[in-house]
């Protein structure tokens, strides 16, 4: 089994820059495709962002392309999402997810492993 453990959520303005972590422990993720997923308040989970360890790979939900980037660093056996110029609409609980290696289409990563969540805040 893989765990995920999240980290670097809090309350920021608009505007303003916020760095999540997502750590890996367990069986060995270097072939999986790694994602972030999100959830606000009375709405459904929502895919943000993808990449593939492999390769390199990444994709992004429209809302926040230019603005977000997903990352790894194999050595620390982890994932990040930078996010730039937050807006209210990115508030959210933020998951980190793994799947199956994809060669393609890593927006539609099937998650078989689920972090906690770290919740972000942006106010106005």
């Amino acid at each position: 089994q893989v765990q995920l453990v999240e980290s670097g959520g809090g309350l920021v303005q608009a505007g303003d820059s916020l760095r999540l972590s997502c750590t890996a422990s367990g069986r060995t993720v270097s072939r999986y495709t790694m994602a972030w997923f999100r959830q606000a308040p009375g709405t459904e989970r929502e895919f943000v962002a993808a990449i593939s360890w492999i390769t390199r790979s990444t994709d992004y939900v429209d809302s926040v392309k230019g603005r977000f980037t997903i990352s790894t660093d194999n050595a620390k056996n982890t994932v990040y999402l930078q996010m730039n110029s937050l807006k209210p609409a990115d508030t959210a609980v933020y998951y980190c997810a793994s799947g199956p290696p994809r060669s393609s289409g890593l927006k539609y990563v099937k998650a078989d492993y689920w972090g906690q969540g770290t919740q972000v805040t942006v106010s106005s």
